[in-house]
């Protein structure tokens, strides 16, 4: 048997070991056993991912995010949990900071996020709240920051707050995935 009719004997194999709907068929010993459950959900909304910003003067300005919303806290984005990371360097100069998650909120592909820092070299940041927003378009992500309007170290920055995604990430670095946020609407 020659290579090609060993491909085709092996792929018709494989065809009619799987069923019409690409699953494998049950054989008479399969028939007690119980159909798999589904997979549970286990979170309601996140946002992941990590891009540098595209700036022609050569600023090297670097965002990532692990942030999450757990399917029991679906109705409640003030419950999301994780961290996000943020630098920004020019010429040897400049900063960065640790952000602990403090509220998560998504529609569709875009995510806005914020949290109290908790680790930077920036003085005054230490502590305060800053916001970030996210939009998840393939190959031509974007994203916003509360500083845009205000100073953070100066100024109280509310709670799932961000200016809209108006940046444009850097070619080739973004790969942010938002979960739209899946909530219970209120029964009347």
């Amino acid at each position: 048997m020659n290579r090609r009719t060993k491909i085709v004997a092996v792929s018709a194999a494989v065809l009619l070991t799987l069923g019409a709907g690409g699953v494998a068929a049950a054989s008479a010993d399969d028939s007690h056993r119980p159909a798999p459950a589904p997979a549970a959900v286990t979170e309601a909304a996140a946002l992941t991912g990590s891009a540098k910003l595209y700036r022609p003067a050569g600023d090297d300005i670097t965002f990532s995010f692990d942030a999450h919303l757990a399917a029991e806290d679906r109705n409640d984005v003030l419950a999301a949990t994780g961290t996000f990371r943020y630098s920004h360097y020019k010429n040897g100069e400049g900063g960065s900071a640790e952000v602990k998650v403090d509220c998560l909120a998504t529609g569709g592909k875009v995510a806005t996020v914020t949290g109290i820092v908790t680790k930077t070299d920036v003085p005054g940041l230490l502590y305060k709240r800053v916001g970030v927003s996210v939009h998840d378009d393939g190959r031509h992500d974007r994203l916003g920051y509360s500083w845009l309007t205000s100073d953070p170290t100066k100024d109280e920055v509310p709670p799932c707050n961000a200016a809209a995604p108006y940046e444009r990430v850097k070619a080739g670095t973004g790969d942010f995935q938002v979960l739209p946020w899946k909530f219970d609407y209120p029964v009347k």
